[in-house]
């Protein structure tokens, strides 16, 4: 840069230098930000797992993202502790994971987190005793079975949202911690939900996402709490999957297959206390974070009207 050009440049009035130099920091902060992205989702390593402990437990194992879970964990050599409500979906789960992962080893616990919590609870602390549970997959998790409004909800369905989602959650991670805390290590993996993080609202699902919202802020809290007690907790936030409680039986681009986004997520456990990890759905959070809050909440409304009235259409058929 010639002297000439300095004298034009400094020449300018000053509330051009401001915006830019205002501009230049806004470009350079994009580049950090985007570089920083593409080394986080495609370049860190992943953390070996087993330096945790050589046990991992997962809740709601037997379908969905639960399952291919399982299955990443196994294959990283951890052994298992499945927790779910259905004995022979459990043993399925099991003989599945044996016969490709001969060395796996697994025991099971029954426990329906629509039943007495306590005693299943019970059944977890028992089974865990002695055990370096290093890894714990709180996956388990019910949704609407279609959009409603909030007073179409009944008794049965918002007890059952906050039992599982939240008290659920909450318990097992409180029966899981004490040893992690003691032998100074672990990592605690909380599924949330765009639905409660990405999007502004989720109209006629209010109940779910506000109780994906308590595992964002769980999940945050207990990250500061313990992170200098060797302990990584993180909240992860999947846009759609393909899973039976989604609804959705193809994947595509934007919406992978359970496996598919497990084996994205098995990369991020240790480190942000929030994430999405599978990348196509990052694309789509800065994406929604570019439209107005107005027109999204409105277009997601008319996507859950969409939705309620098929679910009422199917349930008229059902009583029918």
């Amino acid at each position: 840069m010639d002297l000439s050009c300095i004298e034009y440049i400094l020449s300018q009035p000053i509330w051009v230098l401001l915006l830019s130099v205002i501009g230049f920091f806004h470009l350079f902060i994009t580049f950090i930000t985007f570089f920083t992205w593409v080394f986080i989702t495609f370049l860190r390593p992943a953390k070996n797992l087993k330096n945790y402990g050589s046990w991992a437990l997962v809740t709601g194992p037997t379908d969905g993202i639960g399952k291919a879970f399982s299955f990443q964990l196994a294959q990283k050599g951890l052994n298992l502790i499945l927790v779910g409500r259905n004995t022979n979906k459990l043993k399925e789960v099991s003989n599945e994971i044996q016969t490709k992962f001969g060395k796996t080893q697994i025991k099971i616990v029954v426990m329906d987190f629509l039943g007495d919590l306590s005693e299943g609870i019970k059944r977890i602390e028992e089974t865990i005793e002695g055990l370096d549970i290093g890894v714990l997959i709180n996956n388990v998790g019910m949704c609407y079975p279609y959009a409603k409004f909030f007073h179409e909800v009944d008794e049965e369905l918002l007890n059952g949202l906050i039992k599982i989602n939240v008290e659920g959650t909450t318990k097992v991670t409180q029966a899981v911690l004490p040893g992690m805390l003691k032998r100074k290590k672990g990592a605690i993996v909380s599924i949330g939900s765009g639905a409660a993080i990405v999007v502004p609202s989720d109209p006629l699902y209010a109940v779910y996402a506000a109780t994906k919202g308590y595992i964002d802020q769980f999940s945050k809290c207990l990250y500061v709490e313990y992170k200098k007690s060797g302990i990584d907790v993180q909240c992860q936030v999947p846009l759609y999957v393909a899973t039976k409680m989604a609804s959705i039986k193809r994947s595509s681009f934007f919406v992978p297959s359970a496996d598919g986004y497990a084996q994205a997520a098995m990369r991020w456990i240790g480190y942000e206390p929030r994430c999405t990890p599978y990348w196509p759905h990052s694309v789509l959070w800065y994406l929604v974070g570019l439209v107005p809050e107005s027109a999204f909440d409105a277009w997601r409304l008319s996507f859950g009207l969409g939705i309620r009235k098929k679910g009422q259409l199917k349930d008229t058929r059902k009583r029918a």
